[in-house]
């Protein structure tokens, strides 16, 4: 019986679909076409499509240490274990992630054949998807690197794309001849027309000894970084944190550069492209959103309190207030707490430079919402001025922050629902709704939510200097203690 792993690659930013993708908070967390997020939809995939002649072990994931808190919850939430979270100090793109992904898997003593994807793609036929997977297994466990080719339908300018030569296993995988780049609109209409063409999905299968051996022939220096890291990492509660002082030194290649395409030219290495017809995208910008998502009659997609009169084939997203459309057509418009983003269905890659110079500009909208996602729960910012900041903090039932002190501002804490359990100094104490305290500067203090539901309450900070860097941690459940 054929043992999958599936290793699923959650180090993506998403900057294309921005501002609800943000650096802190990337698209892979966020329920864009269902109720779920785009990586639980990936794990879930897999649970649907557990076989009798396949095992599906649970997933082993690889992030960025940002997102650690993240990630584990959203596993929680659809009952599936978090104990096999790997964290980036860094992000060095896909070949080192999955070579720490296949290092763990040997380090057990299993050489199981990897499903590798990414967490932020879209299947919607998921019975093809698996049979497509249980023939790449096959495959896979007799030494070949598969990759899933998608069956183009249309001549796409975004995407990579996989050429396949001889076809093998009676007609049902061909042999990768090439992988090339993202073609312009006349060589991507030649590849449509050729049938020779499918699109780079991203998603790959191999054991875990055949990538190593691979990356030890290809890329011995990311290879051998990634080993160092590993062999120097610590288990930390759920998560395996590789040495960050020998990963941030990694050079960054991806799964296609590091190793897919020298592979063509090595016999040692066979590959093979399976195609696919899937319902599949990457979702890699809004206009891609647009596409799989259901439209109405007027081919919009319209998503929060939306008002439209004469308008036609849109994206319209709004999530705080009332937006409005009037006499537009191909038009994405994303309206969040803190940003609004309008642009033409035809430039959406475009979205991308937005974000680059947000970044050059130091301003904090690239990297957060303006409610902010912690282990313990959330906050958000309601209003700020020079010398004072307001935040709506929410704290889960059960949860603890940190006990903690500051240097530069004191804080009034106001509870609007729930019970609180505060430590002030030398004092804890209960406090209830309609209730406050006051924390002084430089106070070591904590809070915790005894409850069984949330806890709400209202934070007024003031002082001379209100950034989240002036926090010392004493103790901290989370691991997070300075």
């Amino acid at each position: 019986m054929t043992k999958i792993q599936p290793v699923i690659l959650s180090g993506g930013s998403g900057s294309r679909l921005w501002p609800l993708s943000r650096e802190h908070y990337p698209k892979q967390l966020l329920a864009l076409v269902s109720e779920n997020s785009l990586l639980q939809d990936t794990v879930i995939r897999l649970k649907q499509g557990e076989d009798s002649d396949l095992t599906v072990k649970s997933p082993l994931l690889v992030c960025n240490e940002e997102h650690r808190f993240l990630v584990a919850e959203q596993l929680r939430q659809i009952q599936t274990p978090a104990s096999n979270i790997i964290l980036e100090s860094i992000g060095r793109n896909t070949a080192p992630a999955l070579t720490l992904a296949a290092l763990a898997i040997s380090q057990k003593g299993n050489d199981d054949v990897m499903l590798v994807m990414p967490a932020d793609h879209v299947i919607r036929d998921v019975d093809a998807f698996n049979t497509a997977v249980a023939h790449g297994a096959q495959l896979a466990s007799d030494g070949a690197m598969v990759t899933f080719g998608i069956v183009p339908s249309h001549a796409e300018t975004g995407y990579g794309y996989i050429k396949s030569g001889a076809t093998q296993d009676n007609d049902r995988s061909y042999i990768v001849e090439k992988f090339v780049e993202k073609p312009d609109t006349k060589t991507a209409e030649a590849y449509l027309a050729s049938g020779d063409y499918f699109w780079n999905s991203g998603i790959f299968m191999m054991k875990a000894s055949v990538w190593l051996k691979a990356m030890q022939c290809f890329r011995p220096d990311i290879n051998d970084v990634c080993r160092a890291s590993f062999d120097k990492g610590k288990q930390d509660h759920d998560f395996f944190r590789a040495d960050s002082d020998v990963f941030n030194a990694c050079p960054s290649d991806s799964i296609d550069y590091a190793v897919m395409e020298k592979a063509t030219l090595a016999e040692e290495f066979p590959l093979a492209v399976i195609p696919i017809d899937v319902g599949w995208s990457d979702v890699g910008a809004w206009s891609s959103l647009w596409e799989v998502s259901e439209r109405n009659e007027e081919g919009n997609v319209i998503k929060g309190d939306v008002a439209t009169k004469d308008t036609k084939n849109s994206l319209l997203i709004s999530e705080h207030r009332l937006l409005a459309s009037v006499g537009i057509e191909d038009m994405i418009v994303v309206e969040t707490a803190d940003a609004v983003m309008v642009a033409h269905k035809s430039r959406a890659q475009e979205v991308k430079s937005i974000v680059e110079g947000l970044k050059a500009s130091n301003r904090g909208e690239y990297q957060t919402h303006r409610r902010v996602y912690r282990p313990w729960g959330s906050y958000e910012s309601i209003d700020h001025g020079e010398r004072f900041q307001v935040k709506r903090i929410i704290v889960s039932p059960g949860a603890s922050l940190s006990l903690q002190m500051h240097h530069h501002r004191a804080e009034h804490w106001i509870v609007v629902q729930g019970t609180a359990r505060v430590t002030c100094g030398d004092e804890e104490f209960l406090l209830s709704e309609n209730q406050s305290t006051y924390i002084p500067l430089g106070t070591k203090h904590r809070l915790v939510n005894p409850g069984s539901f949330d806890l709400e309450l209202i934070e007024v900070q003031s002082g001379s200097y209100l950034g989240e860097d002036d926090i010392v941690r004493f103790d901290d459940v989370y691991g997070r203690a300075n």
